[in-house]
């Protein structure tokens, strides 16, 4: 897929790609077995473990956690009010009421990692492992810091894991697709560095696209394309109308070179899956 040979002029030092359509792994670029840091991108790997919990009945998503009202799901969904970094038993750190704001918040993946460790008596990191990393064969992929910025992780792994979130086998399907509709619809919030957004839509720990501009992904990503990018320089998007994933990993973090290139990037790889 020549679209990739452009990710060469890119301002980073190191870049590495994949697109995945179908499942299979269609195009690369740049070192693929090369683990980057993931920042935020780490949220969907540490979701789906959550969601792994939730379907061995470890926890709950209506299970109480956070700040008083809010349950699982209100964390993964950034709807439980929490600060960004707020500190546990901070309650100065709550910025708004349960489920009245999106405010991304770090915090609420640092609470989930607790409350499934204390549920499953496993260390999250652990418990990522058994239950995501693991059983997909996640060689290069390990949470060495916390839940919601702290893992690394390979292109390689990162397209078996895109290609699980387009055809679930650890998880079933009607969980994926709830992790991936609107949760607690209407609410207003930021997507960082891309400013408000009305609605901030967002599903149980994947942000979803809808008709948000500007943003990470293409404008000609469907609606229903959901993911995560990282301060890091990293990506990782799918559009399940053109059952299609794309992954690209940079070890240059994320500023103001990024917002035009990933964009423009992400349309052209749309076009090319179009047109194949």
């Amino acid at each position: 897929m020549p679209v990739l040979d452009q990710l060469d002029g890119w301002p980073v030092d190191s870049v590495s790609a994949a697109v995945v359509v179908g499942g299979e792994v269609v195009a690369r670029h740049g070192d693929t077995g090369r683990a980057y840091r993931l920042a935020s991108v780490t949220k969907l790997l540490s979701a789906y473990a959550v969601l792994v919990a939730v379907e061995e009945e470890a926890v709950t998503l209506d299970r109480p956690a956070g700040p008083p009202g809010s349950t699982v799901a209100h964390l993964l969904a950034h709807a439980s009010g929490l600060a960004f970094d707020a500190v546990d038993g901070d309650t100065a750190a709550i910025e708004a009421g349960v489920g009245e704001k999106r405010i991304y918040s770090n915090a609420g993946f640092a609470v989930l990692a607790d409350e499934v460790a204390t549920a499953t008596g496993i260390g999250f990191a652990d418990y990522l492992h058994e239950a995501v990393c693991a059983p997909l064969g996640l060689g290069a992929t390990a949470l060495s810091g916390p839940a919601g910025h702290g893992a690394e992780s390979s292109v390689d792994d990162l397209a078996v894991f895109a290609a699980e979130l387009l055809a679930p086998r650890l998880l079933a399907t009607s969980t994926v697709s709830e992790a991936t509709s609107v949760q607690f619809p209407g609410l207003d919030g930021f997507v960082p560095g891309y400013g408000r957004h009305r609605p901030n839509d967002w599903g149980l720990g994947m942000e979803i696209r809808a008709e948000k501009s500007p943003h990470w992904t293409g404008t000609s990503n469907s609606p229903a394309t959901f993911g995560h990018f990282g301060q890091s320089g990293t990506f990782l998007w799918v559009d399940p109308t053109i059952d299609a994933a794309c992954v690209v990993l940079t070890d240059r973090d994320f500023g103001a070179w990024a917002k035009p290139l990933w964009s423009e990037f992400n349309d052209e790889v749309v076009a090319a899956i179009h047109d194949r």
